[in-house]
């Protein structure tokens, strides 16, 4: 106890010292972990000065992130969120990596109007990705890094909601499943999250142990750190602050992003390499629009939509701007944002007005339950 004094007390003078300094990051109070806190691996002893204030080296010349003339690379960026992300990044200047299986209309006009190497603006490259192939993950690093030299910002966004071929209350076996019985896996869970995991372990990779590249006239690429950051955006949702029986193996997916991108908060601190995430709500995309099974579970003329670029505009904040840290999460409802705390969160506004809920989700447990009694759906693939 007489160590943790003596480390608040010169957190206190030190805080004092630092008052003004445009620091890159904030600095948080100590905080001493007991020893009766069950389950964690943290050392029990008092934190050293070194711990509560990182390093302690001057931050006043980092400069304000800008996307400006950076590189992006988008999963997913076919359609949707990852394609309003990918169309904004470009508007400010910002070279995209598109890496989908296919693009929709919008994405190729978007691809097509942007290749000029000669006019000096941002250009969009399209990679065909199966992003549970983790070759064709690293393929598209290398085809990103043989364009541009290399990349600042990542968002492993690709995603799916709970389709039926690879679907909690569609086991394997069943006939509109996908997944083999003897898979060994479910492909939401490839796609939703090993994919993120994965390509994040790639990106760091890549901006931690940089190498020599092929093409001679692109400049090598410099380490991360705190004076040269890296951008790691994960698509998270509200449906990873609540449980959602109609969607469980997607609930799954989202919660497990959310304890990820959290428990790499500190790579901003001691690499430059900032993680963190948006959650949306109800986003207006063909996720939702194509599919009459999951529009079901909304009332159209009455319910709040959050619209692509709106979340996007809040992966554009997770990116630039100074408060949101590693490990935040922002939430993104219908003309509203906030931020999601670790602890004792009050949960999505209920409010369906607010793009965060949907207002007849009972209609979509109704058919769930009206599955979970099909035997001939959960008869199949056991002994």
């Amino acid at each position: 106890s007489k160590r943790l004094g003596e480390v608040s007390h010169a957190y206190t003078c030190l805080a004092q010292l630092l008052c003004g300094v445009n620091r890159a990051y904030p600095v948080e109070k100590p905080r001493m972990v007991l020893q009766h806190d069950v389950g964690m691996s943290f050392a029990t002893e008092s934190p050293s000065t070194s711990d509560v204030f990182g390093d302690m080296t001057d931050t006043k010349s980092i400069a304000p992130y800008n996307v400006a003339g950076k590189t992006a690379i988008i999963t997913g960026a076919g359609s949707g969120i990852n394609f309003s992300f990918a169309e904004l990044l470009l508007e400010r200047g910002c070279n995209v990596v598109i890496a989908d299986l296919a693009l929709r209309p919008e994405a190729e006009r978007l691809v097509s109007s942007n290749q000029d190497k000669t006019n000096g603006r941002p250009r969009a490259v399209f990679v065909k990705t199966d992003v549970t192939s983790w070759p064709a993950l690293s393929n598209m690093f290398k085809v990103t890094i043989d364009e541009f030299g290399g990349f600042d910002i990542f968002c492993p966004g690709a995603g799916v909601y709970e389709p039926h071929w690879s679907n909690f209350w569609h086991p394997p076996g069943s006939s509109e499943s996908k997944d083999s019985v003897d898979g060994g896996k479910y492909a939401l869970l490839d796609i939703n999250l090993t994919h993120p995991i994965r390509s994040t372990q790639l990106a760091i990779s890549y901006w931690l142990h940089p190498k020599e590249f092929t093409n001679a006239a692109l400049s090598p690429s410099i380490k991360a750190s705190p004076h040269n950051p890296k951008r790691l955006v994960h698509i998270s949702s509200v449906a990873g602050q609540d449980a959602n029986i109609n969607a469980p193996l997607y609930a799954a997916s989202k919660f497990a992003i959310t304890g990820f991108v959290r428990s790499l908060a500190r790579l901003e601190e001691t690499d430059g390499v900032r993680v963190n995430a948006v959650a949306p709500g109800v986003v207006r995309t063909p996720l939702w629009t194509e599919h009459p099974e999951k529009l079901v579970n909304l009332d159209e003329a009455q319910d709040g939509w959050v619209t692509p670029r709106e979340v996007a505009e809040a992966m554009l904040r997770c990116v630039e701007e100074e408060a949101l840290v590693g490990g935040s999460i922002l939430e993104v409802g219908k003309d509203n944002t906030r931020l999601v705390e670790a602890f004792n969160a009050p949960g999505p506004d209920p409010d369906p007005k607010r793009g965060l809920v949907a207002r007849n989700g009972s209609k979509g447990t109704d058919m769930v339950f009206s599955w979970l009694r099909d035997a001939t759906k959960w008869a199949v693939g056991r002994d």
